[in-house]
């Protein structure tokens, strides 16, 4: 049995590390699953285009695609833009089945990549019950999605950090430096910031600037080609693959 294509869709960014990034995440994917057919496309900035790969998909005679947001939150791209580009494609191309899988957020294998990128940081498990942990990331407008980034600060705060606290590095206050100034101000005697966000970038170099204007003890590398996110990448798109009736919809 021939299995859908994986299609990524990444966001794209004129940072060439960013496109650097998804596919050094591609290829792990790929080495996790040997015989896996993977794609990537990107929204914008970076070429190919989603249309592109799923035109040249079809034209090479395939029958099924799971499209995989490679985003970590339900919000604007999740629910509109990538909706609305594979709606037309399906309309272009309708012997191509398209399915649009889950975004990666929430997920324990993202908190154990934020765990893996504090730890290659210098964070060790004697450090977290005296530091404050602060979960910066991009930001946004949706409420859905602010509201995942405080349960996810929640959930790591119950495993023993002495504080920790969401920031945002666009859209919405407070900025990474607030957050590291206001821990100190508290008598926080150590500060780690961890970005919550896949490749590098401007809004994750934002993200750096204000931890070290704020003089943070810490800063964790972007989540990037983790093991541990290659494997969601892939559980996410057998959930799509197996769940009957995941095709899109209006």
């Amino acid at each position: 049995m021939t299995h859908p294509t994986l299609l990524v869709v990444a966001h794209g960014s004129r940072d060439p590390r960013h496109a650097a990034t998804v596919h050094a995440l591609t290829e792990r994917v790929r080495a996790e699953r040997p015989g896996l057919r993977v794609e990537t496309a990107y929204l914008e900035f970076n070429a190919p285009s989603v249309p592109r790969v799923l035109e040249r998909l079809a034209a090479e005679g395939a029958d099924e695609v799971v499209a995989l947001p490679l985003l970590l939150t339900r919000a604007f791209h999740a629910k509109t833009d990538i909706p609305s580009v594979l709606r037309e494609a399906r309309a272009r191309l309708p012997r191509l089945s398209i399915r649009q899988a889950d975004v990666l957020g929430p997920s324990p294998l993202l908190n154990a990549t934020l765990g893996r990128r504090l730890r290659e940081a210098g964070i060790r498990p004697g450090d977290i019950p005296r530091t404050g942990l602060v979960l910066a990331s991009a930001g946004s407008t949706d409420p859905e999605a602010i509201a995942v980034i405080a349960e996810i600060a929640r959930e790591l705060r119950h495993t023993g950090w002495c504080a920790v606290r969401p920031a945002f590095a666009s859209a919405l206050l407070p900025r990474t430096e607030d957050v590291v100034r206001a821990l100190r101000a508290e008598g926080v005697e150590r500060v780690a910031v961890a970005p919550y966000v896949i490749a590098p970038g401007r809004l994750p170099d934002r993200i750096a600037a204000g931890a070290g204007a704020a003089g943070a003890d810490v800063l964790a590398d972007v989540l990037g080609p983790a093991p541990e996110l290659a494997r969601l990448l892939l559980n996410r798109y057998d959930e799509a693959r197996l769940t009957v009736g995941a095709s899109l919809s209006a």
